[in-house]
């Protein structure tokens, strides 16, 4: 819960997809009420695949209605019951090609209230560049060389209107063309002859099945039909994506207050801000994080979350050496402390406390309220470690956790631009239950609101056989599998699952802990200890990371857990 300054507690809050514990939220909050998991938890950031969504495992929100067939109100009302509050996210930068103000305009062009809801690529980089024949506006190159591209090629999705015209929509993330397959008496209606028919339906659904556009198939003898029917398949093709919103818009501010209205109606005390670097743009800009508009879009989303009750969590990866988690904590957000999963990592493999010591007096010294994780649903980062750790120790961990069965994500090929790997932190740690334990301890003992994942706590494996059935792209199922709650309950039986849940049910009850207490740090080669003190409790901290053992006490010297 909060304190008294409004500001959240800093005790461990789950984290979890709606349906990875059981298959429903209720099967969730059902588990929370078991006791193995009483006073472990004073949060539960439930990832938006609550929400209506369809791709990119709840990323790309078509509204934010809940998903019925995963969560009710009365789940929420259930957690909310048992003293746990809620952290959920708002996507800032797009909306699903699904959400009602995309379709609107799809069926209405021209005439629909969303016409500029989304981002006209051609009309935000009219003056800027060249009009090609494909109907898109090339940017001027001196102006394109600055972007941060997210995947290859121009970041445009080329959309029909009612009236036949082809306009380009930015979009930065995923995106999807289906063609719907004609069948004959559809092709016998746009006046081919039957066997012709027959014989362009085959061309067409062996082109779609073989990945090439029509347009693109050796059409052969019945060449002659080739632009009606491309044009037919133009006009009756549907999209997938994640589209742009527009932050010029007044529509989309409307729409920003209503759902931070919507999420704090569920409950809502923490809001994570997705993809809010990329919303601010203009020609001849990075386009990611622009500054000042960056921080002028998140100071205008605040007045709306303080207005709604809600604390904002803005979400991005930077490099340490850029100093971005500084300026999110000068600009008084929590910010996320994606070093960490890094540090904890090093500091086991090389046996070193140093650098994870520093960095834990200097988010103190600094001030710096972060939230803290191990793991997390979209990988372990890595990039973000540049500046605090020396490359060939980043590449090592990175040849480490690959060697053990990761998988590194790489955008569009260069890894100079942006990595992580992706494994669940047990497997990352060897799935040695000492290494993991004792990560746990350091995750606890290190500053900031620990989140914890789910599939960490209970000791999950890389899950290679759902990155197999997820197909190209589905690396992250590596560390997103879905159990029962049977699966569940027999984990919570394991020692290692046992002795992490006691150190998270000391951390959540003991008053040693908090944003405003105080952490002495001390640390000789591989020994480190930390100490906290608020409030007349302490708490401490042994650790040897050579031997991966480790000591944690209470203010009058017992033992909550020695391994």
């Amino acid at each position: 819960m909060a304190d008294a300054a409004g500001v959240p507690s800093a005790r461990p809050l789950l984290n979890a997809y709606p349906d990875s514990l059981g298959g429903r939220l209720a099967d969730a909050v059902a588990l929370l009420r078991r006791p193995e998991l009483a006073g472990v938890f004073d949060g539960f950031y439930v990832l938006p695949s609550v929400f209506n969504t369809d791709l990119d495992r709840g990323f790309s929100v078509i509204d934010y209605g809940l998903d019925e067939l995963v969560a009710t109100e009365q789940d929420l009302a259930d957690l909310r019951g048992l003293g746990v509050e809620l952290k959920l996210d708002v996507v800032l930068n797009h909306c699903s090609v699904l959400s009602p103000q995309f379709q609107d305009l799809l069926r209405r062009g021209e005439d629909s209230p969303y016409r500029d809801f989304f981002i006209d690529w051609n009309r935000f980089w009219d003056g800027h560049g060249t009009m090609t024949d494909a109907g898109y506006v090339q940017p001027d190159p001196e102006l394109l060389e600055p972007m941060f591209f997210r995947k290859p090629g121009l970041p445009i999705l080329m959309v029909r209107f009612p009236d036949g015209r082809e306009v380009p929509y930015w979009n930065t993330f995923y995106q999807e063309v289906v063609h719907r397959r004609p069948d004959v008496p559809e092709l016998v209606g746009l006046g081919l002859q039957y066997r012709t028919a027959v014989a362009v339906a085959a061309l067409v659904g062996r082109a779609l099945d073989d990945g090439v556009a029509p347009g693109d198939a050796d059409w052969g003898r019945l060449a002659r039909h080739r632009e009606t029917v491309l044009e037919h398949l133009a006009s009756t093709r549907s999209y997938l994506g994640q589209m742009d919103v527009n932050i010029a818009s007044p529509l989309v501010w409307e729409f920003y207050d209503e759902t931070l209205r919507t999420l704090a109606g569920y409950g809502a005390r923490i809001v994570r801000l997705d993809a809010f670097a990329y919303a601010p743009k203009a020609p001849g800009r990075r386009n990611f994080l622009n500054d000042p508009e960056t921080w002028e879009l998140l100071a205008r989303v605040r007045g709306l979350a303080d207005a709604h009750g809600l604390t904002l969590l803005p979400e991005i990866h930077a490099s340490y050496a850029e100093g971005t988690h500084e300026r999110i904590a000068r600009e008084g957000y929590l910010t996320y402390d994606f070093f960490l999963p890094g540090l904890v990592l090093d500091a086991l493999e090389t046996g070193s406390a140093a650098t994870l010591a520093g960095w834990a007096r200097e988010v103190q010294g600094k001030g710096i309220r972060t939230v803290s994780m191990l793991g997390c649903h979209d990988g372990i980062p890595l990039l973000d470690l540049k500046g605090l750790v020396p490359d060939a120790r980043i590449e090592a961990l990175i040849e480490t956790v690959v060697g053990r069965g990761g998988y590194v994500k790489n955008l569009h090929g260069s890894t100079q631009m942006y990595y992580q790997v992706n494994a669940t932190y047990f497997s990352a740690l060897g799935e040695d239950p000492r290494a993991m334990l004792l990560a746990r301890a350091l995750h606890l003992f290190m500053p900031g609101k620990p989140q914890v994942w789910y599939l960490d706590l209970l000791a999950g494996t890389n899950d290679h056989d759902a990155v197999a059935k997820a197909g190209p792209g589905g690396h992250k199922e590596i560390n997103r599998t879905n159990l029962t709650v049977e699966d569940v309950v027999a984990r919570l039986g394991q020692d290692v699952v046992r002795d992490q849940l006691t150190l998270l049910r000391f951390r959540s009850a003991s008053p040693a802990f908090g944003f405003d207490a105080h952490l002495d740090v001390h640390a000789d080669g591989g020994r480190l200890v930390l100490r906290w003190t608020n409030a007349g409790a302490t708490a401490v901290l042994e650790a040897d990371l050579a031997t991966r053992s480790f000591t944690v006490t209470d203010g009058d010297g017992v033992v909550v857990l020695a391994r």
